[in-house]
């Protein structure tokens, strides 16, 4: 680029504030007439998202909020929601689209939100949130019919900008909370942000300029991550508010995509489309396709990899922590269970219960230390910590040539009869049986051996599969007290919106 397009990016960076979303700002600069998102609703350019994002901006400037809480899938009003906010110095408050109202309402008062921007699906759920709390403002930014109040307020102060902020702006990124009310972990501009990007761009081909179809739901920390790795390498974002198998594999070859994010389950409902409809797309675009969130079947990466190419990248990341492991195409060639390899300048250990290191190949829970950690939880808590080294909440262990393996939540390990028990284990070889979709395993309270295995399977499309079949399937693979005792036959496993299995609705099953 010429020198003037680097001075006036410089400048713009600065006018907007050295927030998380300052990429935005850079990419007006950068490159104004090139696409910048494109949803169902059509393209908007860099310029004019930076536009509409300023007119938002200068509007909410008005009612001098300190916390803005977001409650929108994918599309653009999720994002200038996001960065209008950061440019007056609100903090952002980034709401689970699957919350139900009591615990979003306890969230909403714990971050003292005080200006509420939400699709219309969800009015009933933020009406009920909303009712016995302090007043709060509220934009609806999508809506079925008609024109959503968002888009009237940005068309109202179109073309204005608002003063300078006071503040620094957080981002408050919420925990999965499967067991219980999810925690608020904030993370700054200066969070780990640079060390993260490097992180990514040491291990995934990203490309500046280049388009990115973003899959994972924008408000949980993944998604999050690479709405603004796009922003920063200005890269078009292809996005729609809902995920579709079909419509995704459109959306790569349509706008001719190097990149894909999604949440692993999001692999295995592509890979579920009958192979008739998955021929139709090439996805040879494709320079990678990369998920986090939650454990990726085996089975489904070399499929997958066998079809569109070696492109998956598996990430081992945590709200609290951000980028940990990444493994390339060929970890998962030679290990497709495996998270990876450490990021560059992140250290991970592998501590028993006296935190003392495990030998290679046993299995212990995971300590991470880097400079992404994040800023704390916004209740004043923290997480463990040991030597500068924090728990990242997850049981593994590492192999001979220093690939991380992650059999499970720390709080997930399932003590039968004395023996131990790591749920990632069972389900694998439930999942292994050619009858069997998709298997969760859990400890239940047992008065005999104080916890016994119940497995919650869905059978493969077809298939019918019985309980004695399925035990004796696990006992002719694991040791005997790994067999479940209870095996629920389901149709589906619930699911929250970022494709985490919901453990605490199977428990009260």
């Amino acid at each position: 680029m010429r020198p003037d397009r680097y001075l006036r990016m410089g400048l713009a960076m600065r006018r907007a504030g050295l927030t998380a979303t300052v990429g935005f700002a850079a990419a007006a600069q950068r490159c104004p007439d090139r696409p910048a998102i494109i949803d169902e609703l059509g393209t908007l350019t860099w310029k004019q998202l930076d536009a509409r994002c300023d007119a938002l901006a200068a509007a909410l400037q008005k009612h001098t909020p300190r916390t803005v809480a977001v409650m929108c899938r994918n599309h653009r009003g999720f994002v200038e929601a996001l960065v209008g906010a950061n440019r007056i110095g609100a903090d952002v408050l980034l709401l689970n689209t699957s919350f139900a109202g009591p615990a979003m309402a306890e969230v909403i008062e714990r971050e003292g939100a005080d200006v509420m921007i939400y699709d219309q699906e969800f009015t009933e759920t933020v009406d009920r949130a909303l009712q016995h709390g302090p007043r709060v403002e509220r934009l609806p930014a999508w809506v079925d019919d008609g024109t959503p109040a968002l888009e009237s307020v940005i068309d109202t102060h179109l073309g204005q900008r608002p003063e300078p902020a006071t503040r620094k702006s957080d981002v408050i990124l919420l925990t999965s909370g499967t067991t219980g009310t999810p925690k608020g972990a904030k993370r700054s501009a200066g969070s780990g942000g640079a060390g993260d990007l490097k992180a990514v761009l040491d291990r995934i081909p990203w490309r500046a300029e280049e388009p990115i179809v973003i899959a994972a739901p924008m408000f949980h920390a993944w998604g999050f991550s690479q709405l603004l790795f796009a922003a920063l390498l200005a890269c078009p974002i292809v996005t729609r508010r809902k995920f579709d198998p079909e419509a995704t594999l459109a959306l790569i070859d349509r706008h001719r995509a190097t990149g894909l994010a999604v949440v692993p389950v999001m692999f295995d409902r592509i890979m579920e489309l009958p192979s008739e409809v998955r021929n139709r797309y090439s996805g040879r675009s494709l320079r990678f396709a990369t998920a986090s969130g939650s454990r990726m079947r085996a089975d489904v990466v070399t499929a997958f990899m066998d079809q569109f190419g070696d492109v998956i990248y598996n990430n081992y990341n945590a709200t609290e922590a951000g980028m940990i492991a990444t493994a390339t195409p060929a970890d998962l060639r030679a290990a497709p269970d495996t998270a990876g390899r450490p990021a560059d300048g992140t250290e991970l250990r592998i501590l028993d219960v006296e935190h003392l290191e495990v030998p290679t190949g046993e299995v212990g829970q995971i300590f991470v230390r880097s400079s992404t950690l994040f800023d704390g939880y916004t209740s004043g808590a923290t997480r463990a910590f040991h030597d500068g080294f924090m728990a990242s909440g997850d049981m593994g262990y590492l192999d001979e040539a220093g690939r991380l393996f992650v059999v499970g939540r720390d709080d997930e390990m399932i003590v039968s009869g004395g023996e131990n028990v790591y749920p990632i284990e069972v389900e694998t070889a439930i999942v292994a049986h050619p009858g069997v979709a998709e298997a969760a395993v859990l400890g239940v309270d047992d008065e005999q051996y104080g916890q016994r295995l119940a497995a919650f399977v869905v059978p493969a499309a077809g298939a019918g599969v019985t309980v004695e079949e399925l035990k004796q399937h696990v006992r002719e693979n694991l040791a005997n007290y790994k067999v479940p005792r209870d095996i629920t036959i389901m149709a589906e496993l619930p699911r929250g919106s970022t494709g985490k299995i919901l453990r605490n609705e199977l428990r009260g099953s």
